[in-house]
């Protein structure tokens, strides 16, 4: 088991604490799991109270002797009640603040207003973006775990190759991929910070399954096994001479790596092959175009025109009615991080330690998709990969 070092979770709240000076707050209360564990280094339930100067102070409910053996801050203490709170904030030294930062994005509006209950007059603003911009670069520390998730994921693939074959269904292979991967560290759950954001860590889509829409802002849906969980692998039957699209989301120590690789038993059609090639092109493109200071959007417009000039105009990211504005998300211990390679983006930049994962994938109703996903991270010296499976189409 690793744990965050202290002197990591020390530079993770200091520059939260920029952020927040230059927002006039005068503190922030986290509770959401992802953001606990990014600044605590644990997910035992509690409050983390971050005044705009000194140390944070983390109040557990659940367990208190976890919390404190993970945790490497020096400022942890039982939180018996809620409603005990406020005074213990101020018996460690802090005055209640005026201007608090909450995460507005993922908080219950009645936990809100439960919160505000204790502190009357005081003003709530949103921490989400200034908590999202923090957790948006990597430190060394953060890559070289997202490295370990990228060998993960290769494991996965390397698996698949051994393990395919006619007849098998599409969960028949996603379990085997899943138990590779729990066994290889995966912590068995996805986190998205998106309101009902649900996915699984393997997804297979094979045939005309994979061109199926769905409930997920994803460019693929697939059936699923029932309307409970409406997307991702089903009990269709993988065939010969169809794609079988694969989906690792690998994660290990909380964090997450994408790759999508494509598969078939025999071959493919020829409009597949070559949207496969065209999907690497469209790959190469970005690689050349994320730089340091380069736009978000710029990159996502560019991908886009190449993508319509080759033809796919209606079957990129989705099919008319189901296209995603997205070719590539942020990575780390959620899934949908910043930054975002998308539409409406124009005015964000790519900086030295953002990591992403690129997806550009085509989808054609009644056959199928295919494409490519690889995740990166932006060095000093220039774009890395993280994930380096073979991107080989894999004829079996």
């Amino acid at each position: 088991m690793r744990l965050t070092p202290k002197n990591e979770l020390e530079y993770r709240y200091r520059k939260l604490q920029v952020e927040m000076v230059a927002a006039s707050m005068d503190a922030v209360l986290m509770v959401q799991n992802a953001d606990l564990f990014y600044f605590t280094g644990t997910v035992q339930t509690g409050v983390l109270y971050v005044p705009a100067s000194g140390r944070p102070l983390y109040l557990v409910r659940r367990d208190f002797m976890r919390a404190r053996m993970e945790s490497g801050l020096a400022d942890v203490v039982p939180l018996p009640s809620l409603n005990q709170l406020a005074g213990l904030i101020t018996e460690h030294g802090h005055p209640l603040p005026q201007r608090l930062g909450l995460e507005l994005d993922v908080l219950p509006v009645n936990l809100y207003h439960r919160y505000f209950s204790l502190f009357p007059n005081t003003q709530a603003l949103d921490a989400s973006p200034a908590i999202r911009r923090v957790r948006m670069t990597k430190s060394h520390y953060e890559i070289h775990i997202l490295q370990d998730a990228g060998t993960q994921a290769d494991k996965m693939y390397r698996r698949a190759v051994e393990v395919v074959r006619e007849g098998m269904s599409e969960v028949e292979l996603a379990s085997e991929l899943e138990r590779v991967g729990r066994q290889e560290g995966h912590q068995g759950y996805v986190r998205m910070r998106a309101f009902n954001g649900e996915l699984s860590g393997v997804q297979v889509l094979s045939g005309a399954d994979g061109a199926a829409p769905a409930c997920t802002n994803t460019a693929l849906g697939g059936m699923g096994l029932t309307p409970a969980f409406g997307h991702g692998a089903s009990y269709n039957r993988i065939r010969r001479d169809e794609p079988i699209i694969v989906d690792f989301a690998s994660c290990y120590d909380g964090y997450l790596a994408d790759q999508t690789r494509v598969f078939a038993i025999g071959s493919v059609s020829e409009r597949m092959r070559r949207g496969y090639d065209d999907m690497l092109r469209i790959e190469d493109l970005m690689m050349e175009r994320a730089v340091e200071g380069a736009s978000w959007g710029g990159i996502y417009d560019a991908c886009l025109d190449l993508a319509r000039r080759m033809g796919y105009a209606e079957h990129f990211m989705g099919t008319p009615g189901s296209q995603i504005s997205f070719i590539g998300h942020g990575l780390g211990i959620e899934i949908d991080e910043y930054p975002f390679i998308a539409k409406g983006f124009s005015d964000e930049t790519l900086q030295v330690g953002m990591a992403f994962a690129f997806e550009p994938k085509l989808v054609f109703p009644g056959e199928g998709a295919v494409g490519i996903e690889n995740s990166f991270y932006l060095s000093e010296q220039g774009l890395k990969r993280l994930t380096f499976s073979s991107q080989e189409l894999v004829l079996l």
